[in-house]
């Protein structure tokens, strides 16, 4: 049988070699290995919640807890922001709750200003979940990616609660399958994609 990697003492053609000789189980797992690394999320909490509540605190107490179980679940790094500019006190309050931080944007600031100014200082990929597209435009431009609240709460119901999301099935929900050759995703449409895959 000829050698499938001739001359391959060149640098890459080792390097190839190399990969290929490896045993498929370690293979799968660097597979694998961009949907399992810890992400750095960052939640807009009250557009995830929204504020149309008879008891805003007891709602934020359980989006607390869900994201919570899900960092158990899924091992990410979670920041979740809320307003304080109306009721908040007079300095910024960040804490700590079972592996979460939560932070309260001090009294005349919204939440907004806080969540641009962890993007503007972060050295790292956020995942910025959020519906509001001023953020969301922040978000590009700071090389971070936004994720719409209703793409994310999928997400944190199945961590937080197995039983408590089932995914429907039927014919409605089939993937239209498109002739010809479909239109190529966009960059945004990559890594949107990509990171869904590591929140869900």
């Amino acid at each position: 049988m000829s050698n499938i990697f001739p001359g391959h003492s060149h640098p890459l053609n080792a390097a190839v070699f190399f990969y290929f000789s490896l045993p498929q189980g370690i293979l799968l797992a660097l597979s694998q290995s961009e949907e399992t690394t810890i992400s750095f999320i960052l939640i807009d909490g009250y557009n995830l919640i929204g504020t149309a509540h008879n008891d805003l605190q007891a709602e934020r107490s359980r989006l607390v807890r869900q994201l919570s179980a899900y960092h158990k679940t899924k091992g990410h790094d979670i920041t979740v922001v809320f307003d304080g500019w109306q009721a908040g006190g007079l300095r910024e309050e960040t804490t700590i709750v079972a592996g979460v931080k939560v932070i309260y944007s001090r009294l005349g600031d919204k939440a907004d200003l806080v969540i641009k100014r962890i993007m503007d200082t972060a050295a790292k990929e956020l995942i910025v979940i959020t519906s509001d597209r001023d953020i969301m435009a922040h978000a590009w431009a700071k090389g971070c990616v936004p994720v719409q609240s209703r793409l994310f709460e999928p997400c944190l119901a199945k961590s937080s609660s197995p039983h408590a999301y089932v995914e429907e099935s039927g014919d409605e929900d089939e993937p239209e399958i498109r002739r010809g050759n479909p239109r190529m995703p966009s960059r945004r449409e990559k890594a949107l994609t990509r990171v869904l895959k590591k929140l869900c």
